[in-house]
């Protein structure tokens, strides 16, 4: 459908912001929503650093979708800002919905529960209970229903609603699309009148520089998750438009230890060698050019003190 078929004074468009415990699949439902990859997923928790903005079409409506940052007990300055993050995307949005691994929170209840299922639901009631406080109101999303019995399902459902903070509940799968063309509807109708805010082929609002070290940092962890725990970054130092119409890219891979530097490197450099090959190959999808691609990893125990790469992920240093 183009800008034609559709008049100005019939457009609606607004935001909706996805908030949730860590891996929930939040990533996942705003790349499912907008049919592309606007934000990464990795098997780590807390992957998603600052609030990506992808954009999704529904008939007249246009829905701007925030995807915060996971919401947790925050320790550390980046924990804070992450967390001051996630909250300020939802405060800002017409409309919010609360993303919760389904099979996690009932795990989590039972046995067969692992530390991770209830540190996901002890972040759940801490949502909770920020939107009693603040009385909110908004859409449950139940996600990762695939292979649940449906009487556990409307049971969780009946017990999270008697909160009084939702006014609906969706029963969804964001990895195989199960319902979640429902929400996209529901989604759609509560955006307010008024004209589009992007062009309707746009899907992501992400600075380029940004989203190229976020697709860097996946594979990073997607290749040394085992061996290297939350304390890497990646910066696009140097993004170049060359006369031949490729992209010269430089990125700084940033570690905490020098003890993290060859787990990063590989023997050989085989590691890194793989980290780039595989996010030189989606760089140059996403761009649709061929992309050269210039890697270092360098020590910094203070990384997360750096008021620049805060900035660079729209995070406030000093919240």
């Amino acid at each position: 459908m183009t800008d034609t078929e559709i008049k100005v004074e019939d457009q609606k468009a607004g935001f909706a912001a996805i908030i949730g415990a860590p891996n929930a699949g939040k990533s996942t439902l705003v790349n499912r929503l907008t049919g592309t990859k606007v934000s990464i997923v990795t098997q780590k928790v807390q992957t998603t650093r600052f609030p990506v903005r992808g954009i999704a079409m529904s008939d007249n409506a246009q829905i701007v979708l925030v995807d915060t940052p996971g919401v947790f007990t925050p320790r550390r300055r980046l924990d804070r800002a992450m967390v001051a993050s996630a909250w300020a995307g939802a405060n800002d949005a017409d409309v919010v919905v609360h993303l919760i691994d389904a099979a996690s929170h009932i795990a989590a209840e039972g046995r067969d529960g692992t530390a991770a299922d209830r540190k996901s639901a002890e972040d759940t009631e801490t949502i909770i209970a920020n939107l009693k406080a603040t009385d909110t109101k908004v859409i449950l999303a139940l996600n990762k229903i695939d292979g649940m019995r449906r009487d556990t399902l409307l049971a969780l459902s009946h017990a999270l609603f008697e909160t009084g903070v939702y006014s609906e509940v969706f029963m969804i799968s964001a990895l195989s699309g199960d319902g979640v063309e429902d929400l996209k509807t529901r989604l759609a109708l509560a955006m307010p009148k008024g004209p589009w805010l992007y062009p309707e082929d746009q899907s992501a609002d992400v600075p380029m520089r940004v989203l190229a070290a976020e697709i860097t940092r996946e594979k990073v962890y997607l290749r040394v998750h085992e061996e290297l725990p939350y304390s890497a970054a990646v910066e696009t130092t140097a993004f170049d438009e060359k006369p031949d119409g490729s992209a010269r890219i430089e990125q700084t891979i940033y570690v905490e230890r020098e003890s993290q530097r060859p787990i990063v490197l590989g023997k050989g450099g085989q590691t890194l060698k793989w980290i780039g090959q595989k996010s030189r190959e989606e760089l140059s999808e996403l761009l649709d050019r061929p992309v050269h691609l210039f890697l270092t990893v360098k020590v910094d125990p203070k990384w997360q003190d750096s008021r620049a790469l805060y900035a660079q992920f729209g995070l406030d240093y000093d919240v």
